[in-house]
Protein backbone atom coordinates (compact mmCIF):
# COMPACT_ATOMS: atom_id res chain seq x y z
CA UNK A 1 0.00 0.00 0.00
CA UNK A 2 2.79 2.37 0.51
CA UNK A 3 3.70 2.82 -3.29
CA UNK A 4 0.33 3.73 -3.73
CA UNK A 5 0.39 6.44 -1.22
CA UNK A 6 3.15 7.51 -2.94
CA UNK A 7 1.34 7.73 -5.90
CA UNK A 8 -1.29 9.80 -4.93
CA UNK A 9 0.66 11.89 -3.35
CA UNK A 10 1.96 13.14 -6.55
CA UNK A 11 -1.05 12.80 -7.99
CA UNK A 12 -2.84 15.74 -6.02
CA UNK A 13 -2.82 18.43 -3.46
CA UNK A 14 -6.63 17.19 -2.41
CA UNK A 15 -9.42 18.30 -4.19
CA UNK A 16 -10.30 21.30 -5.90
CA UNK A 17 -12.14 24.30 -4.60
CA UNK A 18 -15.55 24.80 -3.06
CA UNK A 19 -17.15 24.54 -7.05
CA UNK A 20 -15.09 22.44 -8.40
CA UNK A 21 -15.57 18.27 -8.76
CA UNK A 22 -13.34 15.84 -8.91
CA UNK A 23 -13.98 13.32 -10.96
CA UNK A 24 -11.46 9.68 -11.05
CA UNK A 25 -11.07 6.86 -13.26
CA UNK A 26 -9.16 3.53 -13.45
CA UNK A 27 -6.65 3.15 -16.34
CA UNK A 28 -8.76 1.48 -19.32
CA UNK A 29 -10.98 2.73 -21.84
CA UNK A 30 -14.44 1.95 -20.60
CA UNK A 31 -13.37 3.73 -16.80
CA UNK A 32 -12.39 6.76 -18.80
CA UNK A 33 -15.60 6.86 -20.81
CA UNK A 34 -17.19 6.73 -17.91
CA UNK A 35 -15.65 9.07 -15.89
CA UNK A 36 -16.43 11.30 -18.85
CA UNK A 37 -20.19 10.50 -18.59
CA UNK A 38 -20.01 11.36 -15.27
CA UNK A 39 -18.06 14.69 -15.72
CA UNK A 40 -20.50 15.90 -18.58
CA UNK A 41 -23.59 15.04 -16.95
CA UNK A 42 -22.21 17.12 -13.71
CA UNK A 43 -20.84 20.47 -16.19
CA UNK A 44 -24.44 20.08 -17.86
CA UNK A 45 -26.52 19.54 -15.75
CA UNK A 46 -25.56 22.01 -12.01
CA UNK A 47 -22.96 24.58 -13.77
CA UNK A 48 -20.04 22.78 -11.70
CA UNK A 49 -16.54 22.68 -13.04
CA UNK A 50 -14.81 19.12 -13.13
CA UNK A 51 -11.27 18.25 -12.60
CA UNK A 52 -11.19 15.33 -14.43
CA UNK A 53 -8.34 12.85 -12.81
CA UNK A 54 -8.82 9.59 -15.15
CA UNK A 55 -6.57 7.13 -15.92
CA UNK A 56 -5.53 6.66 -12.22
CA UNK A 57 -4.46 3.50 -12.06
CA UNK A 58 -6.11 0.02 -10.47
CA UNK A 59 -8.87 -0.57 -8.38
CA UNK A 60 -7.23 -0.33 -5.36
CA UNK A 61 -5.26 3.24 -6.13
CA UNK A 62 -8.99 4.50 -6.94
CA UNK A 63 -10.69 3.52 -4.12
CA UNK A 64 -7.65 5.11 -1.55
CA UNK A 65 -7.85 8.07 -3.30
CA UNK A 66 -11.57 8.51 -2.86
CA UNK A 67 -11.30 7.45 0.55
CA UNK A 68 -8.39 10.35 1.13
CA UNK A 69 -10.83 12.85 -0.68
CA UNK A 70 -7.80 13.11 -3.29
CA UNK A 71 -11.09 12.40 -6.31
CA UNK A 72 -14.69 13.30 -5.38
CA UNK A 73 -16.61 10.19 -7.09
CA UNK A 74 -15.66 7.71 -9.81
CA UNK A 75 -17.26 4.81 -11.68
CA UNK A 76 -16.67 1.45 -9.52
CA UNK A 77 -18.34 -2.54 -10.34
CA UNK A 78 -20.36 -4.09 -7.70
CA UNK A 79 -18.88 -7.46 -7.73
CA UNK A 80 -15.05 -4.91 -7.78
CA UNK A 81 -16.08 -3.67 -4.70
CA UNK A 82 -17.56 -6.71 -2.59
CA UNK A 83 -14.44 -9.51 -3.40
CA UNK A 84 -11.41 -6.63 -3.81
CA UNK A 85 -12.30 -4.44 -1.38
CA UNK A 86 -14.51 -5.63 1.24
CA UNK A 87 -13.26 -9.14 0.86
CA UNK A 88 -16.41 -11.27 0.62
CA UNK A 89 -16.40 -14.14 -0.85
CA UNK A 90 -18.31 -13.95 -4.20
CA UNK A 91 -21.82 -14.74 -4.38
CA UNK A 92 -23.87 -14.57 -7.29
CA UNK A 93 -27.28 -12.81 -6.15
CA UNK A 94 -27.16 -9.07 -8.02
CA UNK A 95 -29.04 -7.35 -5.44
CA UNK A 96 -26.72 -9.01 -2.57
CA UNK A 97 -23.96 -7.68 -3.97
CA UNK A 98 -25.51 -3.98 -4.15
CA UNK A 99 -27.17 -3.75 -0.71
CA UNK A 100 -24.19 -5.24 0.97
CA UNK A 101 -21.87 -2.60 -0.73
CA UNK A 102 -23.99 0.29 -0.36
CA UNK A 103 -24.35 -0.11 3.31
CA UNK A 104 -20.90 -1.10 3.71
CA UNK A 105 -19.41 1.59 1.96
CA UNK A 106 -22.68 4.12 4.03
CA UNK A 107 -20.54 3.44 7.15
CA UNK A 108 -17.21 5.31 5.33
CA UNK A 109 -18.87 8.25 4.47
CA UNK A 110 -19.14 7.07 0.94
CA UNK A 111 -22.36 6.68 -1.37
CA UNK A 112 -23.40 4.06 -4.02
CA UNK A 113 -26.09 5.37 -6.37
CA UNK A 114 -28.17 3.69 -9.09
CA UNK A 115 -26.30 1.38 -10.90
CA UNK A 116 -25.42 3.14 -14.71
CA UNK A 117 -26.97 -0.37 -16.41
CA UNK A 118 -24.75 -3.04 -17.49
CA UNK A 119 -22.96 -5.54 -16.04
CA UNK A 120 -19.04 -5.97 -17.25
CA UNK A 121 -18.05 -8.99 -15.63
CA UNK A 122 -15.10 -10.93 -16.38
CA UNK A 123 -14.53 -12.64 -19.78
CA UNK A 124 -12.61 -15.41 -20.09
CA UNK A 125 -11.78 -15.29 -23.70
CA UNK A 126 -10.17 -17.54 -26.34
CA UNK A 127 -9.11 -16.81 -30.29
CA UNK A 128 -12.45 -17.67 -32.21
CA UNK A 129 -10.97 -19.69 -34.14
CA UNK A 130 -9.36 -21.38 -32.20
CA UNK A 131 -12.68 -22.45 -30.16
CA UNK A 132 -14.57 -23.28 -33.87
CA UNK A 133 -11.85 -25.87 -34.63
CA UNK A 134 -11.82 -27.77 -30.96
CA UNK A 135 -15.62 -27.03 -30.86
CA UNK A 136 -15.64 -25.42 -27.00
CA UNK A 137 -18.47 -22.92 -25.83
CA UNK A 138 -17.53 -22.69 -22.48
CA UNK A 139 -14.95 -22.85 -19.76
CA UNK A 140 -15.58 -26.62 -18.76
CA UNK A 141 -14.83 -27.52 -22.37
CA UNK A 142 -11.91 -25.55 -22.79
CA UNK A 143 -10.58 -27.42 -19.79
CA UNK A 144 -8.91 -30.38 -21.26
CA UNK A 145 -6.96 -28.01 -23.90
CA UNK A 146 -5.65 -25.51 -21.41
CA UNK A 147 -2.96 -27.32 -19.99
CA UNK A 148 -1.17 -26.39 -23.71
CA UNK A 149 -2.13 -23.20 -23.82
CA UNK A 150 -0.36 -19.99 -22.44
CA UNK A 151 -2.45 -17.41 -20.20
CA UNK A 152 -2.60 -14.01 -19.74
CA UNK A 153 -4.06 -12.10 -16.57
CA UNK A 154 -3.94 -8.97 -15.30
CA UNK A 155 -2.20 -8.18 -12.29
CA UNK A 156 -5.35 -7.58 -9.90
CA UNK A 157 -7.05 -10.55 -11.31
CA UNK A 158 -3.99 -12.97 -10.62
CA UNK A 159 -4.67 -11.70 -6.45
CA UNK A 160 -8.76 -10.94 -6.05
CA UNK A 161 -10.72 -13.05 -4.32
CA UNK A 162 -13.21 -13.73 -7.73
CA UNK A 163 -9.97 -14.09 -9.79
CA UNK A 164 -7.54 -16.96 -10.59
CA UNK A 165 -6.88 -18.68 -8.05
CA UNK A 166 -11.10 -19.23 -7.24
CA UNK A 167 -11.67 -19.70 -10.76
CA UNK A 168 -8.57 -22.73 -11.21
CA UNK A 169 -9.96 -24.21 -8.64
CA UNK A 170 -13.58 -24.23 -9.54
CA UNK A 171 -12.58 -25.96 -12.67
CA UNK A 172 -9.51 -27.49 -12.40
CA UNK A 173 -8.05 -25.38 -14.63
CA UNK A 174 -3.98 -25.58 -15.14
CA UNK A 175 -1.97 -23.79 -18.03
CA UNK A 176 1.35 -24.03 -19.70
CA UNK A 177 2.84 -20.82 -18.52
CA UNK A 178 0.58 -17.48 -17.43
CA UNK A 179 1.73 -14.08 -18.13
CA UNK A 180 0.71 -11.19 -15.74
CA UNK A 181 -0.40 -8.17 -18.45
CA UNK A 182 -1.62 -4.68 -18.64
CA UNK A 183 -5.40 -5.08 -19.39
CA UNK A 184 -5.38 -3.13 -22.28
CA UNK A 185 -2.67 -5.07 -23.80
CA UNK A 186 -4.15 -8.20 -23.80
CA UNK A 187 -6.40 -8.77 -26.29
CA UNK A 188 -4.78 -7.81 -28.85
CA UNK A 189 -1.93 -10.35 -28.02
CA UNK A 190 -4.77 -12.81 -27.85
CA UNK A 191 -5.50 -11.89 -31.20
CA UNK A 192 -1.66 -12.17 -32.75
CA UNK A 193 -1.18 -15.21 -30.99
CA UNK A 194 1.12 -14.40 -28.08
CA UNK A 195 -1.38 -15.76 -25.79
CA UNK A 196 -4.18 -18.32 -26.06
CA UNK A 197 -6.78 -17.40 -23.17
CA UNK A 198 -7.21 -14.07 -21.39
CA UNK A 199 -9.78 -12.52 -18.50
CA UNK A 200 -11.38 -9.73 -20.41
CA UNK A 201 -14.26 -7.77 -19.73
CA UNK A 202 -17.31 -8.67 -21.24
CA UNK A 203 -18.09 -5.15 -22.63
CA UNK A 204 -15.04 -4.65 -24.45
CA UNK A 205 -15.18 -3.15 -27.89
CA UNK A 206 -12.58 -5.11 -29.73
CA UNK A 207 -13.77 -8.79 -29.05
CA UNK A 208 -15.62 -8.69 -32.50
CA UNK A 209 -13.42 -6.78 -34.28
CA UNK A 210 -10.04 -8.84 -33.12
CA UNK A 211 -12.67 -12.13 -33.71
CA UNK A 212 -12.03 -13.06 -30.00
CA UNK A 213 -14.35 -15.56 -28.45
CA UNK A 214 -16.19 -15.44 -24.96
CA UNK A 215 -15.94 -18.88 -23.34
CA UNK A 216 -19.42 -19.23 -21.20
CA UNK A 217 -19.32 -19.51 -17.93
CA UNK A 218 -20.89 -22.31 -16.84
CA UNK A 219 -20.61 -23.44 -13.17
CA UNK A 220 -21.41 -19.20 -12.44
CA UNK A 221 -18.27 -18.12 -10.55
CA UNK A 222 -18.04 -14.86 -11.44
CA UNK A 223 -20.35 -12.45 -9.33
CA UNK A 224 -22.33 -9.49 -11.08
CA UNK A 225 -20.24 -6.44 -11.51
CA UNK A 226 -23.25 -3.53 -11.90
CA UNK A 227 -21.26 -0.31 -12.80
CA UNK A 228 -22.34 3.02 -10.49
CA UNK A 229 -20.99 6.11 -9.37
CA UNK A 230 -19.64 5.95 -6.28
CA UNK A 231 -19.86 9.37 -4.63
CA UNK A 232 -18.15 11.05 -1.36
CA UNK A 233 -21.04 11.71 1.12
CA UNK A 234 -19.49 14.90 1.85
CA UNK A 235 -19.11 16.26 -1.31
CA UNK A 236 -23.13 15.30 -1.94
CA UNK A 237 -23.47 17.67 1.12
CA UNK A 238 -21.31 20.28 0.03
CA UNK A 239 -22.94 20.19 -3.46
CA UNK A 240 -26.94 18.23 -3.37
CA UNK A 241 -27.40 19.30 -6.96
CA UNK A 242 -24.78 16.40 -7.70
CA UNK A 243 -27.20 13.57 -6.73
CA UNK A 244 -30.26 14.90 -8.92
CA UNK A 245 -27.49 14.86 -12.06
CA UNK A 246 -25.82 11.74 -10.85
CA UNK A 247 -29.14 9.69 -10.29
CA UNK A 248 -30.34 10.83 -13.99
CA UNK A 249 -27.94 8.21 -15.47
CA UNK A 250 -30.03 5.61 -13.87
CA UNK A 251 -29.96 2.81 -16.25
CA UNK A 252 -29.13 4.30 -18.89
CA UNK A 253 -26.12 2.38 -20.05
CA UNK A 254 -26.87 -1.10 -21.75
CA UNK A 255 -23.98 -3.76 -22.50
CA UNK A 256 -24.26 -3.43 -26.19
CA UNK A 257 -23.95 0.16 -25.87
CA UNK A 258 -21.30 -0.26 -23.73
CA UNK A 259 -19.13 -2.11 -26.11
CA UNK A 260 -20.21 0.54 -28.72
CA UNK A 261 -18.69 3.09 -26.86
CA UNK A 262 -15.85 0.74 -26.13
CA UNK A 263 -15.03 0.36 -29.66
CA UNK A 264 -15.30 3.91 -30.73
CA UNK A 265 -12.70 4.99 -28.86
CA UNK A 266 -10.33 2.06 -29.15
CA UNK A 267 -11.22 0.81 -32.64
CA UNK A 268 -12.09 3.71 -34.34
CA UNK A 269 -10.05 5.75 -32.43
CA UNK A 270 -12.60 8.92 -32.10
CA UNK A 271 -11.69 11.27 -28.69
CA UNK A 272 -13.99 10.23 -25.74
CA UNK A 273 -15.01 13.95 -25.22
CA UNK A 274 -16.20 13.23 -28.65
CA UNK A 275 -18.51 9.52 -28.44
CA UNK A 276 -19.36 10.64 -24.77
CA UNK A 277 -21.25 13.84 -26.01
CA UNK A 278 -22.98 11.91 -29.01
CA UNK A 279 -23.84 9.38 -26.16
CA UNK A 280 -25.56 12.17 -23.65
CA UNK A 281 -27.45 14.00 -26.73
CA UNK A 282 -29.07 10.26 -27.49
CA UNK A 283 -30.60 10.18 -24.09
CA UNK A 284 -31.72 13.56 -24.26
CA UNK A 285 -33.17 13.29 -27.86
CA UNK A 286 -35.06 9.51 -26.52
CA UNK A 287 -36.47 11.27 -23.48
CA UNK A 288 -35.14 8.73 -21.10
CA UNK A 289 -33.00 5.17 -20.33
CA UNK A 290 -31.68 2.95 -23.14
CA UNK A 291 -32.64 -0.36 -22.57
CA UNK A 292 -30.05 -1.74 -19.75
CA UNK A 293 -29.65 -5.41 -20.66
CA UNK A 294 -28.54 -7.15 -23.83
CA UNK A 295 -29.82 -10.71 -24.71
CA UNK A 296 -26.80 -10.70 -27.46
CA UNK A 297 -23.75 -10.63 -24.77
Amino acid sequence: MRWTLLFLLTLATGCGGSDEVVIGSKNFTEQIILGEILAQQIERKTGLEVDRRFNLGGTFICDVALRLGDIDAYVEYTGTAFTAILKQEPVSDPQRVYLHVKEDYQKRDLEWLEPLGFNNTFAIMIRADEARKLGVKSLSEAVSFAPEWVAGFGYEFMERKDGFKGLARTYGLSFADTKVMELGLMYRALAAGSVDLIAGNSTEGLVAALDLFILEDDLKYFPPYYAAPVVRSETLRQHPELLAALLALKQVISEKQMRIMNYQVDGERKLVKQVVAGFLATIDSSGGPLPASDSTK
